[in-house]
């Protein structure tokens, strides 16, 4: 049976609604009793939907109608309101219109339907619509319905404009924004100071800061919410003095800050690295009624982890008496930052609840320190545990994959998640796979991936350059460098490095000496210590040694270790013991605990037959406690790296190995017995 049409609002027959009427409990006691586990009596919180509501409610329906937290209690509700004529009017239904609108298990579309139905829709209606598109993540159907309010008159009310304005902020819709602005001129909206601090909410979250800057000193009365969104303006834009400029104004201003203005404070504190007033910051807290919350206690750690004083960090951590995801979070960071993993992993194992962050933090904690392994350890026990990885997990286990060599488990992620459409191929996850795959000695995959991206920043251009570089093809490099900049894009210290190692690998020393002169010449960037590295070793590779070594006597900076081990390597090329001698002392100097300088040397005096050079040498290993560092190889197996070190025999299989390796020096000795030619005699 169809209900009856009311000229104020009428239930489609194509909606759920009619539906709901099968459910229907006989009488209006009945439906009390069906929905009491859901009534406002046993639950001590509103849903989010209402929880602003101050109204005093007596109607039995209506009270369950605040405690409602699902559509299809809200049809039941509904099709009872509907029979007993309580639907028809605007209170009743701007209720229901708000749980559909607004509650986390409500429905926009639902709403829509039941908002079209309504014929003469008041401001709060119109107001709770536009809001709720702007949760819903459909802010263009928000700033639809604004548009109709303004056409068909009707009054606006503050909140109208300080939703539209978030409509506009959430699709960048800049100019429309502007349109909103000049709206809130002509209706005389200017001195409503909510509609203002819409406003500097607006362009300060679109980074037009000179514009809500402008808002800001033209508004005739600023609270703790106008001081507030602007200094977070600021310092969300990295301008953290001008932030913490505004913030002393405001404090000459007597206008008391909040919870969330010193959390915005210490976070330009953050940014700045300012350990100095971030502690002078802290201080104000303690001395202020300042509301310490949980989230603002998180913050000041936070704070202190970004500065380096991982010391006080942990006093304040240790004294919570509250701990959430983020506290713990923090500790790992700062000390997977500061190396000191085992203090990060005693962290992580000691949270009481985990979530994708925490993991994500360790996992780049081990892969940022060199230890691949544990990494990607990590990350089997992540997917073990259900945990589904994001954008910033891959990249840091794909960069554990290229450290340790692991290509497998790099194209299995490949495939997986990105072949099979779970996670969505940005242009930073591309870098990583293309990172990975040429570390991992396939160029080819990282071409075809690079070959594929129809968005391409610096970072892919430069890592496909030094992938091309590494694996010989330096004319390539080349190419792509040329490429690079027709494209518009301007090439940075990384660039340069791939292009001075490029011209190394192929001999290019007239292309490399023109580069490493433009950098300077022609692109305003001052040769740095790894491209003065790269020089050394062009030159070094040809044999012009005494020009490498002019060069690193007119460095402006200390040459480093790998300026001298490029020299000393290229030495060791072309047997020029003296210079050797010079360019080991000096990394000596540098780590004389490094086992490969004395070899190095030692095999340079020794391909001159300088034998007591090579005495010398030796002895001076055995007076200082150097041993040789063993050689140490890898092979990845199904996924699996195993690694060898010389003479060793801790691998579970290390008898079998070594009972083929026996096979196969069988094998080679009879090939050679074979070749050999008997002379008669």
């Amino acid at each position: 049976m169809r209900p009856h049409l009311s000229p104020l609002i009428h239930i489609p027959s194509c909606t759920h609604s009619i539906q709901a009427l099968s459910y229907l409990p006989l009488n209006p006691q009945t439906l009390l009793q069906s929905l009491k586990p859901f009534s406002s009596s046993s639950s001590d919180q509103k849903p989010k939907w209402n929880s602003k509501t101050t109204l005093i409610i007596n109607n039995p329906t209506l009270l369950i109608m605040e405690s409602c937290d699902s559509m299809f209690q809200l049809k039941q509700i509904q099709a009872h309101m509907t029979r007993t004529g309580l639907i028809f009017h605007l209170f009743p239904v701007s209720r229901v219109l708000s749980f559909c609108a607004l509650a986390d298990t409500g429905d926009i579309h639902y709403a829509h339907v039941l908002f079209s139905q309504i014929s003469e829709p008041n401001v709060y209606m119109w107001n709770t619509m536009i809001r709720g598109y702007c949760k819903a993540q459909i802010p263009v159907m928000g700033f639809s319905l604004f548009r109709r309010m303004v056409q068909e008159r009707v009054e606006v009310d503050r909140r109208s404009f300080v939703f539209v304005l978030k409509a506009c902020e959430m699709f960048r819709g800049f100019e429309l924004g502007k349109s909103v602005h000049c709206r809130i001129w002509k209706v005389g909206f200017t001195s409503d100071l909510v509609v203002q601090n819409g406003l500097i909410h607006f362009y300060a979250n679109d980074e037009c800061l000179i514009y809500a800057r402008q808002v800001f000193n033209e508004s005739p009365e600023r609270d703790v919410v106008s001081w507030t969104t602007m200094i977070d303006g600021y310092a969300q834009k990295n301008e953290c003095d001008e932030a913490l400029k505004l913030f002393d104004l405001m404090l000459e201003s007597d206008v008391e800050p909040n919870e969330v203005t010193m959390i915005t404070v210490l976070s330009a504190c953050s940014k700045k690295g300012d350990i100095g007033l971030g502690k002078s910051i802290h201080e104000y807290v303690k001395m202020t009624n300042v509301n310490c919350t949980l989230t603002l206690i998180n913050v000041l750690v936070d704070m202190y982890v970004k500065c380096g004083c991982l010391a006080t960090a942990r006093e304040i951590f240790d004294k919570m008496e509250t701990k959430d995801v983020f506290s713990w979070t923090s500790m790992i960071n700062g000390y997977a930052k500061n190396g000191e993993l085992d203090l990060a992993r005693k962290c992580f194992d000691e949270m009481p609840k985990r979530n994708i962050v925490s993991w994500n933090a360790m996992i780049a904690g081990y892969s940022q320190n060199n230890r691949p392994k544990e990494a990607l350890e990590l990350f089997h026990d992540m997917e073990k545990g259900g945990l589904v990885p994001i954008e910033s997990t891959l990249v840091c286990v794909l960069s554990a994959c290229a450290q340790s060599g692991c290509l497998d488990l790099g194209q299995q992620i490949h495939h997986y998640y990105i072949g099979q459409r779970r996670i969505k191929l940005s242009v930073i996850l591309a870098n990583a796979f293309m990172d990975m795959y040429a570390k991992c000695g396939n160029i080819d995959a990282a071409a075809e991936l690079f070959n594929e991206m129809q968005e391409r920043d610096l970072v892919s251009w430069n890592s496909m350059i030094v992938g091309c570089a590494s694996h010989g093809h330096a004319e390539k490099a080349l190419i792509l460098f040329e490429q690079m900049q027709n494209m518009g894009f301007k090439p940075d210290d990384i660039t340069f490095v791939g292009i001075l190692s490029a011209c190394s690998h192929g001999g290019f020393v007239a292309q490399g000496r023109e580069y490493f002169q433009k950098m300077e010449r022609a692109f305003g960037m001052k040769p740095k210590v790894e491209h003065y590295a790269c020089m050394i070793d062009l030159l070094g590779r040809i044999g012009l040694l005494e020009e490498a070594h002019a060069l690193i006597t007119k460095m402006p900076m200390e040459p480093d270790e790998a300026v001298w081990g490029a020299l000393l390597n290229a030495c060791r090329m072309h047997g020029n013991v003296e210079l050797g001698k010079l360019a080991a002392d000096k990394l000596l100097h540098l780590n004389p605990n490094d086992s490969g300088i004395y070899i190095l040397l030692a095999s340079i005096c020794a391909s001159k037959q300088r034998w007591v050079d090579v005495r010398l040498v030796r002895s001076m290993m055995r007076e200082r406690g150097v041993k040789k560092t063993p050689g140490r190889s890898s092979i990845e197996v199904e996924g699996v790296v195993h690694e060898f070190l010389a003479a060793d025999e801790s691998h579970p299989q290390s008898k079998t190995i070594y009972e083929v390796l026996y096979e196969l020096g069988l094998l080679s000795e009879l090939e050679n017995s074979a070749s050999i030619t008997i002379q008669p005699i």
